[in-house]
């Protein structure tokens, strides 16, 4: 009967979840086959997986250990049992099984929960349901338990009293034991019975059950000449009941998988007025443990990975576990032509966030990228956010963080170096030589790595034997024939450092005189940085890095690092920074820090895949809101004709961030030169020059009407804005077709100075959307150049350098034409000339080169002198930047 309800249930599950296949893992360190054999049968009989761990029987506690936290987060294994000898039994043992794996019940946390009386979140022991399985009638009767302690013990005495029964207990060598067994209507045996204990002992009629460890190859013997007392043992009953307890384990694993409404604690802000800086703000917040914001937001234990207290990698299982549930909303945070102060998109971002969740109680996850040593160490600082709108803790989250933008300078530059060693060393060796390198005898046996068959399978050579190759199959194979004059791959490093714009390498005697010019780029200027900010998967991601162009043969046909044998070493050197980093912001909503390249000469956005994985986290009703590096030409641009072509992702909404401060420098006003004071048209009412500089934030939102998406305006307030000014924006911004435009606190009150644009952005996320792309990849490569270059930034037409036309001419040729555009330009100006503002017409477009970065899947033309590597000003943030030797803390970041 047990076994046929667990089988129907088990039956009804797999039909709802028809890719579950449940399986239990059975630790056993004895050598009884059949208790092996019985739980198979069973397990067969129901419908289960079970898989035996057999332990040498004098094996260690530690050694038990070990292997039940192997188990523990084994994601196949969704059951844990023990078989083990009473003397390995320690509550050491029984507690590491991780309690939502606990099919025995014998953990304290489950022993816990049935104590309290938590039906519905615990599970009985098997031993003691077939125990109360076998004691249907127990009115009015006394139970007594003989060598009945510990875990089993304490379950089966609370499950006893709860039906009210009168239990005693007692050990074998207890004085009292005669007596009480003299007095016992039912006596339940949890050891074997020393043969020192007569069985004269025990009255006849008495019921014996028997549930000692070695519960099937007892002989239970307990001297009742005249036969009067009844004896059982629960042996295979316990069996059955276990598996009937795996099935409830798996129903619950299944419910484990689903989609959780969130359950968050906000966190409180104490807000100051004058704001202190954000150093201070960030520090006098604790943020939640990872682990805790990880739980409350619906993750499982096992697809975190933490960094230190505050910090943790998410890992990609989570989107195959929700591929069904249904997205939330998409918001994009872009802005007007920035000034070199910036205009706060990233604290608008947070703000937005901290008001949806702590303030309007909706789910709400932001993301955003990693912030580059460059900037924080140069001119910008950090990108954390500002005032009471920050990721904490914001000194992590602007340093190094899990270390993502140190895989992508590695993996950068171990293909640069395999570029130029592999040039050397075919020009300093025969054929035949550079191929018994290339495929050396190792322990008297020759064969290709995998790599290496792909290569010759590309090549139209179909042999697996190094042996059988022809000499010209052995030299298309082995010479890669780099022209060096093509070669488009740099070295990349995470500073800015303007005296690696252009270098020389080759100068030591040992590369015998293969000299060449070569420059560093930043390293968020890296392809693989782009890689990774739109990949969605590891094996795509190991498919792009493999297609990465790095230079043309001598041929012009292209070489990729895939033919260079690289790619899985890069794979390699990326599968953690793959996994979006989990952060918090001050008021303790989840935030997704992932990718980080710079919208100017790339295509600044956050990566694809903690979009994906934040909108099935965030529910149907909630919001995903990132952020696009600079103004609305650039990085929106870039987000809507690149990043939503590989994510397949459709935007609600975009928020357009502007300040009065950015929008009177559009209108005329002074330059502004970060770290020097404002000028007074700066700190002083003028509406003339908001009028006038309201043009350009009339431009960008023209921009974002060309995509067919609300635009919502927010104006981001500083204490030196009148309400007379602030008035005009909004009144402008509506009049040019924006859904809505909000002045917003959140730099000086978080959330809640931001709670009238986050209703704003509802609202708006609700309207009818016509999202396009701007332009068909099947166009030409200039013409799509032309058309970004027209509809978004003005210009009258374009004017291709004769390197830049060739260059096009050339992936044209390679089959590279269909690719989206990545323009590389100036982010002060919509024109080309950092010093134009407003709205720039009747200019014509200067394209100095064009690149193609093919595994990231655009073509990168490079606007006018447009340097892929900035570079230090006169007075660096570094100047400021300190670390307090007795308290570790660092100070002067912003």
């Amino acid at each position: 009967k047990i076994t046929e309800n667990a089988k129907k249930s088990l039956a009804s599950l797999k039909r709802e979840n028809p890719q579950v296949e449940p399986t239990l893992a059975i630790i056993q360190a004895h050598n009884n086959h059949l208790i092996q054999e019985i739980n198979e049968n069973f397990a067969k009989e129901v419908g289960l997986c079970v898989i035996h761990i057999c332990l040498p029987e004098d094996s260690s506690k530690d050694e038990i250990v070990n292997e039940i936290l192997r188990l523990n987060e084994d994601p196949n294994v969704q059951g844990l049992a023990l078989d083990l000898p009473e003397s390995l039994c320690s509550s050491k043992v029984l507690n590491t099984v991780k309690p939502e794996k606990d099919v025995d019940g014998l953990s304290d946390v489950n022993l816990g929960r049935l104590v309290r009386g938590d039906a519905s979140d615990c599970l009985v022991p098997p031993t003691v349901c077939a125990v109360m399985e076998l004691l249907e009638d127990l009115g009015g009767k006394t139970v007594l338990l003989v060598g009945a302690g510990g875990a089993m013990g304490t379950a089966l005495q609370c499950m006893l009293q709860r039906k009210g029964v009168a239990t005693m207990s007692c050990q074998w060598k207890a004085p009292q034991l005669q007596t009480k067994l003299h007095h016992a209507d039912v006596v339940v045996v949890g050891s074997i019975k020393p043969d020192d204990v007569p069985g004269s002992w025990i009255k006849p009629g008495t019921t014996i059950i028997s549930c000692s460890h070695d519960l099937l190859s007892e002989k239970y013997n307990y001297g009742q000449q005249n036969n009067h007392a009844a004896g059982n043992t629960v042996g295979s009953l316990a069996i059955a009941m276990r598996m009937q307890n795996m099935v409830k384990t798996t129903e619950r694993w299944i419910q484990s998988q689903q989609y959780r409404k969130w359950d968050l604690r906000c966190l409180k802000l104490q807000t100051l007025s004058p704001v202190p800086s954000d150093i201070e703000i960030s520090r006098a917040q604790s943020p939640k443990a990872v682990d805790v914001l990880a739980k409350e937001i619906g993750l499982l234990t096992d697809e975190i990975e933490i960094y230190g207290q505050a910090k943790a990698k998410v890992r990609l299982s989570l989107l195959e576990r929700l591929k069904d549930q249904p997205d939330g909303k998409y918001v994009l945070v872009a802005g007007i032509t920035p000034t070199p102060l910036g205009e706060g998109k990233s604290t608008v971002t947070i703000g937005l966030v901290q008001a949806l969740t702590a303030h309007l109680n909706i789910n709400s996850f932001a993301c955003l990228r990693q912030p580059s040593q460059g900037p924080t160490f140069g001119v910008k600082g950090g990108a954390a956010g500002g005032g009471y709108a920050q990721v904490i803790p914001m000194e992590e989250f602007n340093l190094h963080l899990t270390g993502d933008i140190h895989a992508i300078t590695a993996a950068n530059n171990l293909l640069a170096a395999a570029i130029d060693a592999r040039i050397l060393h075919e020009n300093t060796q025969s054929d035949k030589a550079l191929y018994n390198r290339l495929v050396p005898v190792v322990n008297g046996v020759r064969e290709f790595s995998a790599i290496q068959l792909a290569r010759l399978r590309r090549l139209g050579v179909n042999k697996t034997d190094p042996g059988t190759l022809t000499e010209e199959e052995i030299s298309k194979f082995a010479r890669l024939d780099i022209d060096p004059s093509t070669i488009t791959w740099q070295r990349v490093v995470d500073t800015n450092d303007r005296f690696l714009r252009k270098i020389t390498i080759g100068q030591a005697n040992s590369e015998k005189g293969f000299v060449r010019q070569a420059q560093f780029d930043i390293a968020v200027a890296s392809e693989i940085m782009a890689i990774l900010a739109l990949t969605t998967s590891l094996q795509d991601m190991k498919e792009r890095l493999g297609k990465m162009v790095v230079a043309n043969n001598r041929k012009g046909e292209p070489v990729t690092a895939e033919d260079l044998g690289v790619t899985g070493a890069l794979a390699v050197l990326m599968k953690d920074a793959i996994k979006p980093t989990l952060m918090q912001t001050l008021e303790g909503t989840p935030v997704f820090v992932h990718a980080g390249p710079f919208a100017n000469i790339a295509h600044g956005n956050s990566s694809v895949l903690a979009d994906k994985i934040a909108l099935k986290l965030v529910g149907e009703k909630g919001f995903v809101v990132t952020e696009a590096g600079f103004g609305a030409d650039i990085g929106m641009e870039k987000f809507f004709n690149i990043k939503c072509r590989a994510s397949g992702l459709i935007p609600s909404v975009v928020v357009l961030v502007a300040t009065v401060r950015a929008l009177k420098m559009h209108g005329g006003g002074p330059n502004v030169t970060a770290g020097a004071p404002l000028k007074k048209e700066y700190t002083e009412e003028n509406l003339q020059l908001v009028a006038d500089g309201c043009c350009n934030l009339q431009k960008q939102i023209q921009i974002t009407q060309l995509f067919g998406v609300p635009v919502v305006v927010a104006l981001n307030i500083f204490k030196t804005d009148s309400p007379a000014e602030v008035d005009l924006v909004c009144k402008i911004a509506k009049q040019s077709g924006a859904f809505d435009a909000v002045p917003c606190n959140h730099w000086s009150a978080g959330g809640r100075g931001a709670v009238k644009l986050a209703q704003a952005v509802q609202k708006a996320a609700n309207q009818k959307n016509s999202f396009k792309y701007l332009y068909s990849l099947e166009l030409p490569i200039v013409e799509k150049i032309r058309i970004i270059a027209q509809k978004v930034y003005g210009a009258q037409d374009i004017e291709l350098s004769p390197i830049a036309q060739s260059q096009v001419d050339r992936y044209t040729g390679q089959g590279f034409g269909n690719l989206p555009i990545c323009m590389a330009k100036t982010h002060l100006s919509l024109s080309h000339q950092p010093e134009r503002k407003g709205v720039p017409t009747g200019f014509v477009l200067p394209i100095s080169d064009v690149r193609a970065s093919i595994g990231a899947g655009f073509i990168y033309p490079l606007v006018g002198t447009m340097s892929t590597m900035p570079g230090l000003p006169t007075r660096p943030c570094f100047y400021d930047i300190d670390l307090d030797p007795i308290t570790e803390q660092v100070k002067g970041l912003f």
